[in-house]
């Protein structure tokens, strides 16, 4: 893209100045990138000076854009996303891939379910399976999105857009306490016994799917308390090592987590959980199709 001064921005100055624009902030943008603070205000200052405008509106606290940078993102966005689906499939094509299903999964237990990957590998070669654990936000909306083909989460899943698979596995449930924890030497917990402590979930999740993983009441009507949402899985274990909240997993997570200071607690009244492949409708195709077969045909993992 040339500018006033004939410049042209690199496409790695590209993706600097649109990841800043998402983040509006330099440390998280090069921490994102793995470059430094530096590296990211030299691109911009680069940019601005090619342009001949601010690109951001930069305090002591905050980051903004300004109405050249906002143009300058809603013109560069498509273009960069087109640039670069483009040369990823230039670069699966070189390999003799032609093409790649994306599976955001949001349980642990990624090495039990290598059955299904291996064999979905072993009948399509010619298309890339690529895994990848998801962050705890706005799942629903990063898949309508196309940040990912396929979604591994828990059931319910009641989207009027999207379409609920085959079910991969079904998990009993245990809490996971510090091992310091007064639950922590019991040999067995009730769901009623949940509202007497402080539990985290992710935010702005639809109430039915919380509800789902995490019942919003005991049977008793008592209030099963949420604190400080949690955006990932360190945080959240890291926060049950620490004492300050408890939570309930699926017992896959026994065989993820090794951890000293966490102990795990079979919940003897609630039901299993059952995670599925979920995808959009109207997105379905010949990959989507196939992973869904593999998955029928070995049937769900119990554990």
């Amino acid at each position: 893209m040339g500018g006033p001064n004939g410049g042209v921005m690199e496409l790695r100055d590209i993706e600097i100045f649109l990841v800043l624009a998402e983040e509006l902030h330099f440390g998280r943008t090069a921490e994102r990138l793995l470059i430094s603070q530096a590296r990211v205000s030299q691109a911009i200052r680069k940019q601005e000076r090619r342009i001949g405008a601010a690109l951001f509106e930069r305090t002591s606290r905050t980051v903004r854009l300004t109405g050249v940078g906002r143009q300058l993102r809603d013109d560069l966005q498509p273009v960069y996303a087109g640039l670069h689906q483009s040369l990823e499939r230039a670069r699966l094509a070189a390999r003799g891939v032609t093409g790649r299903l994306r599976v955001g999964m949001m349980p642990f237990n990624v090495v039990d379910l290598h059955p299904y990957w291996r064999v979905f590998r072993s009948r399509h070669p010619q298309w890339e399976l690529e895994i990848r654990q998801e962050a705890y936000v706005d799942l629903f909306g990063r898949l309508r999105e196309g940040e990912m083909d396929v979604l591994v989460t828990w059931l319910p899943v009641e989207e009027p857009d999207l379409t609920v698979g085959p079910v991969l596995c079904t998990d009993p449930r245990i809490l996971a306490v510090s091992a310091d924890h007064e639950l922590a030497r019991r040999t067995s917990v009730r769901l009623e016994m949940f509202a007497d402590f402080q539990h985290a979930m992710a935010p702005d999740m639809p109430d039915y799917w919380e509800d789902g993983y995490l019942p919003f009441h005991t049977s008793e009507g008592r209030v099963i308390e949420r604190g400080r949402p949690v955006t990932n899985a360190e945080e959240l274990i890291n926060r049950v090592g620490m004492g300050e909240i408890v939570h309930s997993f699926p017992s896959h997570v026994t065989r993820h987590w090794g951890m000293p200071n966490i102990r795990w607690i079979p919940v003897t009244d609630m039901a299993a959980l059952s995670y599925a492949l979920v995808w959009r409708t109207e997105a379905e195709n010949e990959q989507i199709g196939a992973l869904s077969a593999v998955v029928r045909e070995l049937g769900a993992t119990r554990f």
